[in-house]
């Protein structure tokens, strides 16, 4: 009788999942569609493959792993896109802090989409979904010292391209003259 409600519990986990595969898919990809189907094609392996599953709570990295090999198949069988797509970033505020923030969100995505693949999915996981380095070689399968290799590297770059968004903003100063 309790087996008649584990698959249930389990469905209900997997779909929990779901936006947070989601969001790293898109983060991977930059393709709506091709994330949504990443995300799909990877809930569908988990429950085919759901009695693989022997500690529940190592599910989250499970499922990641799945994930990524339906990332690499897909890289396999085409090559990928670079262009990202704009997402809207929800900031209370003003309509202008709202339009920076989404300014600087897109060049964030645009900047860790530049990235090469191994380390946009490293500094994905690490950063955006708070993976510890050894779940992050477990969900690879690379050794650990590449983890922080490519972490390494990518935080450079990114912190590279990065710092010249922060150039001050110089304003004009308006001479007055005095007038006889």
């Amino acid at each position: 009788m309790i087996d008649f409600y584990l698959p249930l519990s389990l469905k209900k986990q997997l779909m929990g999942e779901r936006n947070k595969l989601y969001r790293l898919a898109m983060s991977w990809c930059g393709d709506r569609m091709l994330a949504d189907d990443l995300v799909q094609d990877c809930l569908i392996r988990a429950w085919q493959k759901r009695r693989q599953l022997k500690d529940r709570e190592k599910m989250h990295a499970w499922m990641y792993r799945i994930l990524h090999n339906c990332w690499m198949e897909h890289l396999r069988r085409a090559r990928p896109t670079t262009d990202l797509e704009q997402v809207p970033v929800e900031t209370g505020g003003s309509l202008e802090g709202k339009l920076e923030q989404q300014q600087l969100a897109a060049r964030v995505r645009q900047a860790v989409g530049r990235l090469p693949l191994g380390q946009r999915e490293v500094v994905t996981l690490v950063d955006l979904e708070e993976f510890r380095y050894a779940e992050v070689a477990e969900i690879l399968d690379i050794p650990i010292g590449t983890v922080m290799s490519r972490l390494n590297r990518a935080r450079k770059t990114l912190r590279t391209e990065l710092l010249h968004l922060q150039t001050p903003v110089v304003r004009e100063e308006t001479i007055l003259r005095r007038v006889k």
